[in-house]
């Protein structure tokens, strides 16, 4: 007799009633109602000090580096004291991060949203002109850096009015820039130090991170300490939901059983810094942190640390997977590959369940806007829907609109909308964008997407002009303009092609004007001084006529894309 499982709406009534862990009350917020856990803590600083209950186990673990939750919170309380007391920093005042995945990065981010500044989280793979425009646009006046973004930015310290604390910088010296270093050293007396008391709310902004859309600069999403928390709270809930429809106790973290977390995505992206930072605040849970992704060097981390946990982007888990295989590593200790960020091949996922022992897949739907929650679907139900991105968080709702923004029958596709408590607040000083944002209160996430019967998201096609390379969005509007500010174009579309590993790879077909000399080359060197690396296309065409346009004298850039791939003969069966 086979035994009936609880559905994922008896799990969320059961343990969301009132006097459980997990339960859920009503609240207004920013003028829609949305469901909070009543015993979330209220900020990321509440859920920093959570944390010190684990205080001797260790938090953060980089090459042969181990910081503990003690050693966090004083690192985090010195850089802090320098922030309040030598530089003036206020509640509300932006202080950015622009480094590699140090420990820094964490420690820098718990000190200034635990004093109420809002933390901006610059995209390290940005270039000079990119990391100075998010510093203007969010009025950033400190930025904590790396020595490659320091000297990325040399030139523009001056006109910024920037005050610069450096991490792992040598020999760069000026009235502008000190050593992180060398100030905590100044503050440090031996005794141990404390947060400086600071009047927090679970309202209050926390964080800028940045996010590619379809046309200009990237848009800075502001998010509140709630909106982050209940990411956290979210992931919980849903591990807790999957436990008790299997009939399966959760255990005791950290004290039955210790999971641990290897990072390879960058924390300046939400999978990173909330799926992984603080969500090991929440649980005790460790984070080994990778500089940059190496297959080979993570394989050799997972077996030697015993890593539980692995969550990155298709391309990255692609990478793992066959560096697995060809290498004839298991990697027993894994219990869960995840993913998010771009859709994952259906074959990947059959792919993670067969090649090592113990780790189920996994993966999610959710944006920068969402903090990175929004639907999530892992084990037996993903390997039954390898295609679909699970089913919604109990602290969302999601429609699905046609045209007409009125929802269409159940099962078909339109424009997926989202709201709910993790939602950011707004893009930082950018009205137009906000305005565009949100329809009656709900967000428009710019995916096309449909709901089945049993509540699965499906994501069909992107509404915004945007490519997702391993991950990261890249906006073609932005790297359109880049290209038309040579002198030698006409008329230039940007669009993705598929790729078997990153998904998508940036692609550009330019009409040079006329009578100009326009060549790959002389195109590509110009692009390196107004895109980063990773925006610049992999792929340059040049046409001899115009580009088609539809019937809004707007270019057919579906038609444009198609014509390529079917050109290229290249294989859209995953895309």
């Amino acid at each position: 007799m086979n035994e009936i499982i609880p559905s994922r709406a008896e799990a969320i009534a059961t343990l969301s009633a009132p006097g459980k862990e997990f339960e859920l009350v009503e609240e207004t917020i920013n003028g829609n109602p949305c469901r909070v856990f009543r015993n979330a803590p209220d900020t990321i600083r509440d859920l920093f000090d959570h944390a010190q209950q684990f205080a001797d186990l260790d938090y953060l673990v980089y090459q042969s580096q181990g910081l503990t939750f003690a050693d966090t919170y004083q690192q985090a309380a010195l850089i802090a004291r320098v922030l309040t007391e030598d530089l003036g920093v206020k509640k509300g005042d932006r202080v950015a991060i622009g480094m590699r995945n140090y420990p820094e990065w964490v420690t820098s981010f718990l000190a200034i949203t635990s004093i109420g500044g809002i933390a901006v989280a610059l995209n390290a793979l940005w270039n000079a002109e990119e990391l100075a425009y998010g510093l203007e646009l969010t009025g950033s006046q400190i930025l904590i850096a790396d020595q490659e973004r320091v000297e990325c930015l040399r030139d523009d310290l001056e006109q910024l009015d920037l005050r610069v604390l450096t991490v792992r910088c040598r020999d760069i010296t000026s009235e502008r820039i000190n050593s992180l270093e060398n100030a905590i050293a100044e503050k440090s007396t031996g005794a141990i130090h404390s947060l400086p008391e600071v009047s927090l709310k679970g309202d209050d902004d926390a964080l800028i991170i940045f996010t590619s859309g379809s046309t200009g600069h990237p848009k800075g999403a502001v998010s509140s300490h709630r909106a982050a928390v209940h990411a956290i709270m979210s992931w919980d809930f849903d591990a807790s939901i999957a436990l008790w429809r299997a009939n399966m106790q959760r255990p005791n973290e950290p004290w039955d059983i210790r999971f641990s977390l290897l990072v390879s995505v960058p924390l300046f992206h939400v999978s990173a810094s909330h799926v992984g930072m603080l969500q090991a605040l929440w649980r005790g849970r460790c984070l080994h942190l990778m500089y940059r992704w190496d297959a080979i060097e993570a394989l050799d981390i997972i077996e030697r640390e015993q890593i539980t946990h692995f969550i990155a982007v298709p391309a990255v888990t692609g990478d793992l997977v066959r560096a697995a295989v060809e290498h004839g590593r298991s990697l027993a200790s894994l219990l869960m590959v995840g993913g998010g960020g771009a859709p994952r091949p259906a074959q990947q996922v059959r792919d993670i369940d067969k090649a090592f022992d113990s780790a189920v897949p996994g993966t999610g739907w959710g944006m920068t806007e969402t903090n990175a929650i929004g639907a999530g679907i892992s084990g037996p139900d993903y390997l039954q829907r390898p295609l679909s991105s699970g089913q919604c968080s109990a602290i969302y709702d999601m429609r699905i609109l046609g045209d007409d923004n009125h929802d269409v029958a159940k099962g078909e596709p339109g424009h997926l909308v989202i709201r709910g408590t993790g939602m950011f607040r707004k893009y930082w000083n950018n009205p137009q964008a906000n305005a565009e944002a949100f329809v009656d209160g709900w967000f428009r996430t710019g995916d096309i997407a449909r709901i089945d019967e049993e509540g699965f998201l499906f994501i069909v096609d992107r509404a915004k002009d945007i490519v997702i390379r391993g991950g990261e969005n890249i906006g073609c509007g932005e790297v359109e303009d880049a290209i038309y500010r040579h002198s030698g174009v006409s008329e230039a579309v940007v669009f993705g092609l598929p790729d078997e590993r990153l998904g998508e790879v940036v692609a550009a077909m330019v009409l040079p004007r006329q009578g100009q000399k326009l060549d790959e080359l002389r195109l590509r060197h110009h692009l390196q001084d107004h895109l980063a690396t990773f925006q610049i296309p992999t792929r340059i065409f040049f046409c001899t006529s115009p580009l088609p346009r539809i019937a809004s004298g707007k270019f057919n850039k579906r038609q444009i894309r198609l014509d390529t791939i079917a050109l290229l003969d290249l294989d859209t069966a995953d895309t």
